[in-house]
């Protein structure tokens, strides 16, 4: 799962106990200069939990990594697919897919600074660069400093005239580069990414790559990973139904307010749970009105239930 603000990876993680989670990405400088509790900390529930950094300097890169290691995170991600202005600033994102060598040397930097797995999240291409062999090079550059996994968002990225949210939607995904990629390069761990919306056409792509990560689907209607473990892991955990989760998302909730936090910061990821279902819209509603007010407690999200009817 990827891209998750803390409260929203204990909410998927009510759903889903096998699922690797990623953090939003927190760049480098943040991390050295900034509150390191507020970007870094996580309940031992969350676990497995990979922290996704964003930069470009390989010895501030390095400190991060060895950061996430001595924080327990289990993997540490370096983003090369964020198309956003304000990171192409800093030479952060999908930028960074124009400077393969550099992000070997950042890999490089990290490996050297940790023992958990560095992987790499990138594009298919940028731009005027969209065809296969390019991806390939940067791929094998980036592999040539020890990387090993992969995970590819298979559309390319307008680094300029187009928004993040519309370099999500409309340059077309390309899922062929990523499974010939898999084919061309088997010692790789090629994980797929992009429009991937049900548990089905996860089973379908994970016949050509050893791994799928979803993201938007996730926040629009979460419920679906409630089926993962049983349908992807093979596990025998008991599902939790929408009721409960909301329930065991409500204690947490009240633990968070007691330390100072806002219910809307974190009621604002549970607003799909109950999509599709009898009184949907009237269970958003009441949260949205409702939980940004002062003294707003999770005793709200219990009063929320009102409005449906759990399975």
């Amino acid at each position: 799962m990827e891209w998750s603000d803390r409260h929203c990876r204990y909410f998927w993680r009510l759903l889903t106990r096998q699922t690797l989670l990623y953090t939003e990405m927190v760049t480098t400088g943040a991390i050295i200069h900034g509150h390191r509790e507020r970007f870094l900390r996580f309940r031992p529930e969350e676990h497995p939990v990979a922290l996704q950094l964003g930069g470009s300097d390989p010895k501030a890169l390095a400190e991060c990594a060895k950061i996430a290691q001595d924080w327990g995170y289990d993997e540490v991600n370096l983003n090369c697919g964020c198309p956003s202005d304000r990171v192409q600033s800093g030479k952060i994102g999908a930028v960074l897919m124009a400077e393969p060598e550099l992000v070997a040397e950042c890999v490089s930097a990290m490996q050297a600074a940790c023992s958990i797995p560095v992987t790499v999240k990138h594009r298919i291409g940028i731009d005027d660069m969209e065809d296969y062999p390019g991806l390939v090079h940067f791929v094998d550059t980036v592999a040539s400093a020890g990387c090993d996994t992969f995970i590819v968002h298979a559309r390319k990225a307008w680094l300029k005239g187009l928004s993040p949210k519309e370099n999500r939607e409309i340059p077309p995904l390309k899922y062929e580069y990523v499974y010939q990629l898999k084919q061309d390069r088997p010692n790789l761990h090629i994980s797929i990414n992009g429009g991937i919306t049900t548990l089905e056409q996860t089973h379908s792509l994970l016949e050509h790559v050893d791994g799928v990560m979803i993201g938007r689907q996730a926040y629009h209607d979460p419920f679906f990973l409630a089926e993962a473990d049983q349908q992807i892991f093979g596990t025998e955990n008991p599902n939790l139904n929408r009721e409960q989760v909301l329930l065991a998302f409500a204690d947490y909730c009240e633990e968070e307010i007691a330390k100072g936090n806002r219910l809307h910061h974190m009621s604002r990821h549970i607003l799909g749970l109950f999509l599709g279902q009898p009184g949907a819209r009237q269970f958003r509603r009441f949260i949205t009105q409702n939980a940004y007010k002062d003294g707003a407690s999770a005793n709200l999200l219990r009063e929320a239930l009102q409005y449906t009817q759990p399975l």
